[in-house]
Protein backbone atom coordinates (compact mmCIF):
# COMPACT_ATOMS: atom_id res chain seq x y z
CA UNK A 1 0.00 0.00 0.00
CA UNK A 2 1.58 3.02 -1.21
CA UNK A 3 0.98 6.47 1.05
CA UNK A 4 -0.75 9.67 -1.53
CA UNK A 5 1.27 12.93 -0.68
CA UNK A 6 -1.95 14.27 0.49
CA UNK A 7 -1.78 11.54 3.33
CA UNK A 8 1.75 12.53 3.94
CA UNK A 9 1.23 16.25 4.06
CA UNK A 10 -2.02 15.29 6.94
CA UNK A 11 0.29 13.61 8.52
CA UNK A 12 3.01 16.70 8.43
CA UNK A 13 0.30 18.67 9.63
CA UNK A 14 -1.03 17.05 12.28
CA UNK A 15 2.42 16.72 13.78
CA UNK A 16 3.06 20.07 13.27
CA UNK A 17 6.10 19.86 10.45
CA UNK A 18 6.70 22.33 7.65
CA UNK A 19 8.37 20.18 5.34
CA UNK A 20 9.78 21.71 1.68
CA UNK A 21 9.22 20.00 -1.59
CA UNK A 22 11.96 17.81 -1.82
CA UNK A 23 11.24 16.56 1.76
CA UNK A 24 7.47 16.04 0.89
CA UNK A 25 8.93 13.28 -1.88
CA UNK A 26 11.53 11.80 0.05
CA UNK A 27 8.76 11.27 2.94
CA UNK A 28 6.25 10.13 0.64
CA UNK A 29 8.41 7.96 -0.43
CA UNK A 30 10.32 6.48 2.47
CA UNK A 31 6.78 6.25 4.67
CA UNK A 32 5.33 4.32 1.73
CA UNK A 33 8.51 1.86 1.59
CA UNK A 34 7.64 1.13 5.06
CA UNK A 35 4.04 0.42 4.77
CA UNK A 36 4.42 -1.42 1.99
CA UNK A 37 6.98 -3.70 4.54
CA UNK A 38 4.21 -3.29 7.44
CA UNK A 39 1.63 -4.97 4.56
CA UNK A 40 4.55 -7.86 4.40
CA UNK A 41 3.59 -8.66 7.63
CA UNK A 42 0.22 -9.45 7.12
CA UNK A 43 1.02 -12.21 4.65
CA UNK A 44 2.79 -14.49 7.77
CA UNK A 45 0.02 -16.85 8.81
CA UNK A 46 -0.04 -16.56 12.46
CA UNK A 47 -3.41 -17.98 13.81
CA UNK A 48 -2.63 -19.70 17.14
CA UNK A 49 0.61 -18.09 17.91
CA UNK A 50 0.30 -16.18 21.02
CA UNK A 51 1.05 -12.58 21.56
CA UNK A 52 4.26 -11.93 23.27
CA UNK A 53 5.50 -8.63 25.11
CA UNK A 54 8.89 -9.20 24.16
CA UNK A 55 11.01 -10.17 21.85
CA UNK A 56 12.92 -12.67 24.05
CA UNK A 57 11.72 -14.51 27.23
CA UNK A 58 12.20 -11.98 30.16
CA UNK A 59 12.15 -13.77 33.95
CA UNK A 60 12.97 -12.64 37.14
CA UNK A 61 14.04 -8.73 35.55
CA UNK A 62 12.92 -7.16 39.33
CA UNK A 63 16.22 -7.28 41.88
CA UNK A 64 15.07 -8.74 44.90
CA UNK A 65 13.44 -6.13 47.92
CA UNK A 66 16.13 -5.33 50.44
CA UNK A 67 16.15 -3.01 53.23
CA UNK A 68 19.11 -0.83 53.80
CA UNK A 69 20.30 2.26 55.29
CA UNK A 70 19.53 5.56 53.37
CA UNK A 71 21.90 8.06 52.25
CA UNK A 72 22.87 10.05 55.67
CA UNK A 73 20.90 13.52 55.12
CA UNK A 74 24.17 15.61 55.68
CA UNK A 75 25.44 13.78 52.95
CA UNK A 76 22.32 14.08 50.59
CA UNK A 77 22.10 17.57 51.41
CA UNK A 78 25.88 18.38 50.70
CA UNK A 79 25.72 19.59 47.26
CA UNK A 80 22.43 20.99 47.23
CA UNK A 81 22.86 24.99 46.61
CA UNK A 82 20.55 26.02 48.75
CA UNK A 83 18.93 23.75 51.88
CA UNK A 84 18.13 24.10 55.23
CA UNK A 85 18.37 21.11 57.86
CA UNK A 86 15.28 19.06 57.01
CA UNK A 87 15.41 19.24 53.01
CA UNK A 88 16.55 20.86 49.72
CA UNK A 89 14.79 24.99 49.25
CA UNK A 90 13.72 25.23 45.57
CA UNK A 91 11.57 28.68 44.58
CA UNK A 92 8.25 28.40 44.91
CA UNK A 93 6.16 27.26 41.82
CA UNK A 94 3.02 27.81 42.77
CA UNK A 95 2.93 31.37 44.82
CA UNK A 96 4.17 32.40 48.23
Amino acid sequence: MALTRAEVEKVALLARLRLTESELATMTEQLSQIVGYVDQLSEVDADGIEPMAHAVEVVNVFAEDRVEPSLPRELALANAPRHNDRGYLVPAVLGE
